[in-house]
């Protein structure tokens, strides 16, 4: 809560002096070892742990020292029929099921703050278990990031129906992990901060990526575009919602 107050204080402060801000997800965090070499990327960028990992813990503490967001980074059914891991949540679970998943999950990844997919592309089009899963974010006050593996996902639409702030991934960085296709996926990130004044990106932790980032993260300055925690870019979606004109049209 202190990490998010904080988020908005800022937020409110710089919000009329920039060109854009983009929020920026450091997935699978969790099972390697050399992952740790990510706590060297701004404290800014935030961390997608995947529970129940031999770091998850670990990694989730030493974030939160560096004042850095967490999220939970949960397994879900995917259509391909991918390992998910364990912890994963499927379409074949009970809401009670679900429910004590996300909570076993929860405890393996301390400070985590809202939660984003991983994988997903079969469970996030269904709506039963999606609202189970918003419902026990709405209780913890969490918020969710669609990671989006799917367009079809349903998950951003039924959050906003039971009040869980949510977003949503609009690039992946490194789908590919070579210098130019990221270099084209950054500026395309920076594009979408500038038209739509708030934009997500998701990497991994792999050596390229986090070489890559170290790089081009300084440059985002010179375009006027702030680096923001996902909590910030939260709250700078609901204030851009609150000064949407409400329509005076009726009928009867």
């Amino acid at each position: 809560m202190k990490h998010f107050l904080l988020a908005i204080l800022l937020c409110l402060i710089t919000n009329s002096t920039t060109a854009g801000n983009i929020a920026l997800i450091i997935d699978d965090m969790g099972y390697r070892k050399q992952d740790e070499a990510a706590f060297a990327l701004p404290p800014q960028v935030t961390f997608a742990i995947l529970p129940h990992t031999p770091y998850s813990t670990r990694y989730s503490v030493r974030a939160s020292e560096q004042d850095r967001e967490v999220m939970l980074h949960m397994p879900m059914e995917a259509l391909a029929g991918n390992r998910l891991g364990p912890g994963a949540l499927t379409a074949q679970m009970t809401e009670q099921a679900i429910t004590q998943e996300l909570g076993l999950a929860l405890n393996s990844v301390p400070h985590a703050i809202g939660l984003n997919n991983h994988m997903g592309s079969k469970l996030t089009q269904l709506s039963s278990p999606m609202r189970t899963t918003m419902n026990f974010l709405q209780t913890r006050q969490m918020f969710f990031v669609d990671s989006r593996t799917t367009r079809y996902s349903k998950a951003e639409k039924i959050a906003a129906l039971q009040g869980v702030p949510s977003a949503h991934r609009h690039v992946f960085l490194d789908h590919f992990q070579d210098e130019a296709h990221m270099r084209q996926q950054f500026n395309r990130l920076i594009r979408i901060a500038k038209k739509y004044r708030n934009a997500v990106g998701i990497g991994h932790p792999y050596e390229e990526t986090l070489r890559f980032l170290r790089q081009a993260l300084p440059e985002l300055a010179g375009h006027g575009i702030r680096l923001i925690p996902i909590s910030a870019l939260m709250q700078e979606k609901a204030l851009a919602l609150a000064d949407q004109p409400v329509s005076t049209n009726h009928t009867e």
